[in-house]
């Protein structure tokens, strides 16, 4: 097995406390995704979006003329593995909708940027994805979250499917960019938009934001908690992730997560310019306009964020120094006093909820429009047209 330059101080530290899981997450550093990788080289100037479109939009059914890899692609996708259960991930539906405030809000805060602290920062960075367009990058991030999230979202028609299945071909076509870009390292990064990283970011949104949400006050059923992991794990499959790092339980998710940080290095400069353009562009995405009260709102999502991912860790990635005492129980008691309050007060655990979702809807929905399936035509953002979908 090769290991990255930059992987072998970290993959050293992580096989002395599983050799096995540390392993597996280096070799999966060498290898993208095979079949979205495929496809996406046979579609070159083929019309890729018109087949993307027809194949996410119609089926494997419409594609009887498509490139071969792009028929196997799909005739993957759309198999549905025996473990998924739709009827199972209802109580993750009610588990994600009962407390979406406070999950965006550990989403944004905390779990984003620890999937985003990793290697994987020097794609998104080279690409000006992020640094370039971070309210962008939030908002696709918060409605994949939401769409999957959603009764029937992870349906073959289901947005959240959708979404899911144009996430991995957008990291396809990265992918093959970076790759044959003289920005990439190989030899000290591995493949660009690696399994290993698609592993660890799904498990960093699913079992990782079961742990930020409870630090927070909330609360989670092992019923709920099984179902939400479910959700992720049909999700995480359909972007790609191989079977080896689709977490099935939150404690698994979050040993994926604590391995996967060992094998990385500290957060490097691509991921601190993420993290810190993930925070300063949250006050935009909740639609505040006002200097002032944006530095205000930054500020508090600087200090809630250092308290959920702790100093080393913030002080990694350049926040500023802010106090953190108190900022968590303050949040855990009012989410304590919430729930007291609705018990007592009739109808009003329903006005919180149509609240809430509003709310959600408008942090999440950058273009309520249908999605598109456009794929970068370029290696750099600045010099694509700005089109993007979630991906």
């Amino acid at each position: 097995m090769m290991v990255p330059h930059d992987y072998a101080a970290g993959f050293a530290r992580a096989q002395r406390q599983d050799p096995a899981l540390a392993e597996t997450y280096l070799r999966l550093t060498g290898q993208g995704d095979p079949l979205a990788d495929a496809a996406m080289a046979a579609m070159e100037g083929a019309g890729g979006r018109h087949w993307i479109d027809r194949g996410i939009e119609q089926g494997g059914s419409a594609l009887a003329e498509a490139p071969e890899a792009l028929r196997a692609f799909f005739a993957d996708a759309e198999t549905v593995p025996a473990w998924f259960d739709p009827e199972a991930t209802r109580a993750g539906h009610r588990a994600f909708h009962g407390n979406s405030e406070m999950l965006i809000g550990a989403f944004v805060g905390a779990v984003l940027i620890e999937g985003f602290s990793t290697l994987i920062s020097k794609s998104f960075a080279i690409t000006g994805r992020v640094t370039d367009q971070g309210v962008r990058r939030l908002q696709q991030n918060n409605r994949h979250l939401v769409e999957i999230f959603m009764p029937g979202g992870l349906d073959r028609q289901g947005e959240g499917w959708k979404l899911s299945v144009r996430i991995r071909l957008m990291h396809a076509r990265i992918r093959q960019l970076l790759s044959r870009s003289e920005e990439w390292d190989a030899a000290a990064w591995g493949v660009p938009l690696h399994a290993a990283h698609i592993g660890f970011a799904t498990a960093a949104f699913s079992g990782q934001l079961l742990h930020r949400g409870r630090q927070l006050g909330l609360r989670f059923t092992a019923e709920e908690a099984e179902s939400f992991m479910l959700v992720w794990r049909y999700a995480g499959h359909l972007m790609g992730v191989p079977p080896a790092l689709q977490a099935r339980t939150e404690a698994e998710a979050r040993h994926l997560v604590h391995i996967g940080r060992l094998c990385e290095p500290e957060p490097q400069l691509e991921a601190i310019m993420m993290a810190n353009s993930l925070i300063n562009s949250a006050p935009l995405v909740a639609g505040i306009t006002d200097p002032a009260a944006r530095r205000s709102l930054a500020r508090y999502v600087y200090r809630v964020s250092r308290a959920l991912i702790g100093d080393t860790m913030a002080d990694q990635l350049h926040y500023p120094r802010t106090a953190t005492f108190g900022v968590l129980p303050l949040l855990r008691a009012r989410n304590v006093g919430d729930r007291l309050l609705r018990s007592v007060i009739p109808g009003q655990e329903q006005r919180r909820r149509a609240s809430q979702f509003k709310r959600m809807l408008d942090l999440s929905f950058f273009d309520r429009g249908r999605i598109s399936y456009a794929m970068p035509g370029t290696l750099h953002a600045e010099h694509d047209r700005p089109k993007e979908g979630p991906g």
